[in-house]
């Protein structure tokens, strides 16, 4: 009998806005549009061996704009974008709900149900992940696991930006520098 796995740190990602264009409502995956740096910084991190999860908010769900389908699908072509730059996405989920229609809900980011779940599932060690996105809610629950965060944020006087000043979260312009913080850090 083999010894289980360790578990390791991943780099957490939002979806849209982070690694893919935000046109709002994204369900057609002829849509899907990789932003500037997001394929060589999830390539540099690939290369480092870290696991890269994705998990969103997806209120389109909830308002009955798309089903879950599209998330679905819109993901599969994101991940077809990606291979090509040998990246690979180890795993990728959605929060459905949005609290003006379902009410709170524990897998909306800034929630962490959603991470702890992926933790479950693919041993994965929380507090030596990072966490990375475009909004200050994609990053918040790497105070409440104990991991470190870096903002996407080209405005610092923006409130999702002061907010993780005020945290000490790092802002980078894009993937591509978050992959030159997180690849600066030691494990």
């Amino acid at each position: 009998m083999s010894a289980p796995a360790t578990a390791r740190g991943a780099v957490f990602l939002d979806r849209d806005g982070t690694i893919i264009a935000d046109p709002g409502y994204l369900h057609d995956p002829a849509a899907v549009a990789l932003l500037p740096g997001a394929a060589e910084g999830l390539a540099a991190l690939s290369r480092a061996q870290w696991p890269l999860v994705i998990v969103s908010n997806q209120s389109g769900v909830a308002r009955g704009i798309y089903g879950a389908e599209a998330f679905t699908s819109t993901t599969a072509r994101l991940e077809e974008l990606l291979a090509g730059y040998g990246v690979r996405i180890l795993a990728s989920y959605m929060c459905p709900h949005h609290p003006d229609v379902d009410g709170p809900c524990e897998c909306r980011k800034p929630g962490v149900k959603l991470f702890r779940q992926a933790a479950r599932e693919h041993r994965l060690d929380l507090g030596a992940s990072w966490f990375v996105g475009d909004r200050w809610r994609d990053v918040e629950p790497a105070l409440t696991l104990g991991a470190r965060g870096v903002l996407l944020a080209n405005d610092p006087l923006a409130a999702d930006a002061q907010e993780a000043a005020r945290h000490n979260i790092r802002g980078v312009s894009d993937l591509r520098a978050a992959a030159a913080l997180i690849g600066a850090d030691p494990r």
